[in-house]
């Protein structure tokens, strides 16, 4: 059993060493799946959902404990068992405003690794799309809209946005999901244009 904590806000990070830890697909799978469970995992169970070895997973692992962004949690009774948790629910990164040359390629670099993993989920999606129930295929959508919005409006947008989807987040719902609920990724990008 693990033990119960207080819920965490999000972690921003904006060290180009962390960005640049975090820029690597298997770290970012790691994250996610941790981040959206409270018992955690262990390196043998991350290995699947990082698509690598148990031993490279543990690398990795203690990788991103380095930077603080896991650790290791109680044991889920078996003593020889490693359990890591994602040290916050959620991980923003923002280089800043006046961010150098480094901190921005760092984020370039770590937005570029988030783009190609929700770019490979949307190739899955439209490769198996013909073999999924209807309901499914019926709901999926991609949209692309160009809004004419003030910076105030924008950050309205955005916390809109965030405040629909708050109550749907995997962390809050897999202790008690409803009836036929998946896995479903939402990417919401919102910048502005030249």
């Amino acid at each position: 059993m693990t033990e119960a904590r207080p819920e965490s806000r999000r972690m921003t990070i904006s060290d180009p060493q962390v960005m640049r830890a975090l820029a690597h697909p298997a770290r970012i799978a790691i994250i996610e799946y941790l981040s959206s469970r409270d018992g955690g995992g262990t390196a043998t169970e991350l290995a699947e959902i990082a698509e690598l070895s148990p031993s490279a997973t543990s690398y990795h692992l203690r990788a991103l404990a380095k930077f603080g962004l896991v650790e290791q949690a109680p044991s889920r009774g078996d003593a020889r068992e490693r359990v890591w948790r994602a040290i916050s629910p959620g991980v923003m990164f923002d280089a800043g405003r006046t961010a150098g040359p480094e901190a921005r390629a760092a984020e370039q670099a770590l937005v570029e690794a988030h783009a190609a993993r929700d770019m490979e989920r949307i190739r899955d999606w439209l490769r198996r799309a013909g073999s999924e129930p209807a309901e499914w295929y019926e709901v999926a959508l991609f949209s692309d809209t160009l809004l004419l919005l003030t910076a105030e409006e924008m950050a309205g947008v955005n916390e809109a946005v965030s405040a629909v989807l708050e109550p749907y987040r995997q962390r809050r719902r897999r202790a008690d999901p409803p009836p036929g609920a998946r896995t479903v990724s939402v990417q919401f990008h919102a910048v502005p244009l030249p």
